[in-house]
């Protein structure tokens, strides 16, 4: 008797369990893509198109102004860096005004390092004192 073997080998691919395997990772990696936030800051800095009015009040502004080359000056004064909050802390203990009162306009290049521009808005709001950072005007 001649028996025959009925049992093939099938030399087709199954896709299916390929396909569950790679749209997990596609869920997974999209999932984990919108968690992940960037290390670094990209800070523009404002612009306007008209200049802003001026109001007529006792005393002015503190201007604190800091440019390419990382030169501060404080009302007109050229200051150094490490001195900043000694001079905030001698004018708004000479001031009259309370700390609330006071307004400080910070106009920084806009090239310098975002690190700078953080590290004196916190010795500015230590002095609880209002902030108000300068636009460069936009022709």
């Amino acid at each position: 008797m001649g028996l025959k073997k009925r049992t093939k080998v099938s030399a087709e691919f199954s896709m299916s369990s390929l396909t569950d395997i790679i749209f997990l990772l596609l869920i997974f990696f999209m999932l984990t893509s919108s968690v992940v936030s960037p290390t670094a800051i990209n800070l523009q800095l404002p612009n306007s198109s008209t200049r802003a009015k001026q109001t007529k009040k006792v005393e002015g502004p503190i201007k604190l102004n800091i440019n390419k080359n990382k030169e501060y000056t404080l009302n007109s004064r050229p200051i150094k860096e490490d001195k900043v909050r000694k001079e905030l802390a001698t004018i708004v203990n000479n001031d009259r005004r309370l700390p609330e009162d006071i307004t400080i306009v910070l106009s920084i290049d806009e090239s310098v390092d975002a690190q700078t521009l953080v590290s004196n808005v916190d010795i500015i709001n230590d002095f609880g004192i209002k902030m108000v950072l300068a636009t460069k005007l936009s022709n």
